[in-house]
C-alpha cells in the first residue's frame, strides 16, 4: 500500500489515521510513522510515537484533535524525541515501557489495558529490537513500532529475546493486522511474523556456516562480508549490529 505525501493524514481503518514525518533513510524507510488512534465518535485522540523534535510535523500532530494520551514503542529518537514538545503543545501525558522516558505518569506493565479515546489499549512488551520495545493490540489492530517493519527487517539488540518476542505475536489471533512504526501496513501480522522468525532462523545457520568457514574468533563485520555479501553495503553498519546480537545468542 502507497504511504501519503508528508504533512497529511491517511485514515487506515475507522480507528487508525497515520501522518509520516519526512525523514526517510535506510533505517527509517520512507520515515517515521506516528499513529493517530480514536474509536468511532470519541472527542479525543491517543498519538503513538511523535517522531523526531521536527518542528513541520510535531504541530500537524497537535492538530489531529484533543489528544489524552502519547504513547511510545521505544525509546530511539525517530519515535521518541518529539514526545516532550508535543505533551507541552497539547496538555498530554507521555507514557512508555521505560519510565525515563514518561511525563510525570507511570510506565506500562506488561498486559495492562489502557483505555483512552474510546479504545482498549493492550500492552505486550516484544524486546529485542530494543529492551523496551512494546506493541500495542486494539480491535483488529497490532501496533508493532520497530518490532516489525512493513518492509525489510528489524535491526536487533538482543536475539535470544526477538526470537521469543515474535513467538508471541504468532500466539495472537489470525486476522489481526499490523500497524509498523515505518513502511506500510502489513495485512495479516501472523503471517509476517512467521516469515520474521524464518528469516532470523535461517540467519543463524548462515552465522553459524560463516564460523566454520572463518573460524570461532571471526569478528561480527568479517561475517558481514561474508554473509551479507549480495546485501547493499550501505547496509552492513545495521547489518553487523544484528550480526553482533546472533553472535552473542550462539556464543551464550
Amino acid at each position: 500500500m502507497t504511504h501519503p505525501a508528508y504533512g497529511e493524514f491517511r485514515q487506515v481503518s475507522p480507528v487508525a489515521s497515520v501522518l509520516l514525518e519526512n525523514n526517510p533513510s535506510s533505517m527509517t524507510l520512507e520515515g517515521t510513522n506516528s499513529w493517530v488512534l480514536r474509536a468511532p465518535g470519541a472527542d479525543e485522540c491517543v498519538i503513538v510515537d511523535p517522531g523526531y523534535h521536527d518542528l513541520d510535523h510535531l504541530p500537524k500532530l497537535a492538530e489531529a484533535g484533543r489528544v489524552a494520551l502519547i504513547l511510545l514503542t521505544h525509546h530511539h529518537a525517530d519515535h521518541s524525541e518529539g514526545g516532550p514538545w508535543l505533551a507541552e503543545r497539547v496538555g498530554a501525558p507521555v507514557r512508555a515501557f521505560d519510565p525515563a522516558l514518561c511525563g510525570g505518569v507511570e510506565s506500562f506493565v506488561d498486559g495492562e489495558t489502557i483505555s483512552a479515546a474510546g479504545l482498549e489499549l493492550e500492552v505486550l512488551h516484544t524486546p529485542g529490537h530494543t529492551e523496551d520495545s512494546v506493541c500495542f493490540r486494539f480491535g483488529d489492530h497490532v501496533l508493532t513500532g520497530d518490532t516489525i517493519l512493513g518492509r525489510g527487517t528489524t535491526v536487533l539488540a538482543d536475539l535470544g529475546a526477538y526470537l521469543r518476542s515474535l513467538r508471541r505475536l504468532l500466539e495472537l489471533p489470525a486476522g489481526l493486522s499490523g500497524l509498523p512504526g515505518h513502511g506500510p501496513e502489513l495485512a495479516e501480522l501472523k503471517t509476517t511474523a512467521q516469515e520474521y522468525l524464518d528469516h532470523r532462523e535461517q540467519r543463524l545457520d548462515q552465522v553459524r556456516a560463516a564460523l566454520e568457514v572463518l573460524g570461532e574468533n571471526a569478528t561480527p563485520r568479517q561475517i558481514v562480508e561474508h554473509v551479507y555479501a549480495d546485501v547493499d553495503q550501505a547496509l552492513w553498519a545495521p547489518a553487523e549490529h544484528s550480526v553482533r546480537a546472533q553472535l552473542e545468542y550462539l556464543r551464550g
